[in-house]
């Protein structure tokens, strides 16, 4: 089996295995969305999602947040850890935003990383949920973890394996195959140790197979 056969044998495995619900983050726009990804760097996904009505309710558009008191974002971004760098990031990214791209959430992965605190994960999420973009490929660290235990790829540098996925996955799949990893890798493929016993990639996975 050629790791491209594998990758799209994983692809319609795990979307038989995890349908729906694949983002875990409440949004209503891109704008909300980009900065509850922002906010879930070390953080759990359920926080960020109790943060966030607050935030969005004092501060709902980049027009607000631009405007803010960093030291207001910051009380109400605590809970999400690291929240003085993520409240600056939130404040100048709003500003980039306004100023840059007449306040609409940029499309493209160049203009995304341009964004303050803005890196090639949260691009490439930004554009395959948002923007449709084909060949959209989150690497988190689950996406890394599972993408190495089934035989993808032999590196864990997160940009090396973005580049590696985009050539295997149908660009369709790809940004939803990389929800379902993280799905699957918080219920079966965990980091502490893999649960080979109920896995639905058991069949094509290099860790049982080879």
């Amino acid at each position: 089996m050629t790791k491209k056969e594998r990758a799209v044998a994983c692809v319609e495995l795990l979307k038989a295995e995890f349908p729906d619900d694949l983002c875990s983050l409440t949004y209503e726009d891109p704008y909300q969305l980009l900065v509850a990804v922002r906010l879930s760097a070390q953080c759990t996904d359920a926080r960020v999602n109790m943060v966030t009505p607050a935030l969005f309710e004092k501060y709902p558009t980049p027009v607000e947040m631009a405007a803010a008191d960093v030291e207001d974002v910051e009380e109400i971004i605590r809970s999400t850890g690291f929240f003085r760098t993520k409240a600056r990031d939130l404040v100048i990214m709003a500003n980039q935003i306004l100023d840059g791209f007449d306040g609409k959430v940029p499309s493209t992965i160049e203009e995304l990383t341009s964004l303050q605190g803005v890196g090639r994960k949260t691009a490439n999420l930004i554009a395959g949920d948002i923007y449709g973009m084909p060949g959209a490929v989150v690497t988190d660290t689950h996406a890394i973890r599972i993408a190495n235990r089934i035989g993808l790829v032999d590196t864990k540098d997160p940009k090396k394996v973005e580049f590696a996925l985009r050539k295997l996955l149908p660009p369709e799949e790809s940004n939803n195959f990389c929800h379902r990893c993280v799905l699957h890798g918080r219920a079966t493929c965990t980091a502490r140790k893999a649960h080979c016993e109920r896995c639905c990639l058991n069949d094509v996975c290099k860790k049982i197979i080879e």
